[in-house]
């Protein structure tokens, strides 16, 4: 079985940073951080013209709780920053963000 060690989550916003969702892309999950890091750009490319403004970001998995994970917390403010975290049942185990206020389940 494969290990993830991180999740890359892209995001797309309107215009007026108002309206956010997240984006599909072919990879999501990969068995490094640095994987991610490489792909990210690719990704970008990939959902280029879905929205206004895509920002896309590589979360950290802890490999103790990779089979745990069931909700991806972010919030995007208006100057285009992405703060994301993953959660297990509501507490935070892994996070950039301040206060996050959209909650959305992953879907992987």
């Amino acid at each position: 079985m494969e290990h993830i060690a991180a999740l890359l989550l892209v995001i797309g916003c309107s215009n007026t940073m108002t309206e956010c969702r997240e984006l599909s892309v072919p990879v999501s999950v990969f068995e490094t951080a640095a994987e991610c890091t490489a792909e990210r750009p690719f990704a970008l490319t990939d959902v280029q013209g879905q929205a206004a403004h895509i920002v896309a970001e590589c979360l950290t998995v802890d490999p103790a709780l990779e089979d745990d994970y069931d909700q991806i917390v972010w919030n995007v403010r208006p100057d285009g920053t992405l703060d994301a975290s993953l959660q297990v049942s509501n507490l935070v185990v892994a996070s950039n963000a301040a206060r996050p206020e959209k909650d959305y389940l992953s879907q992987q």
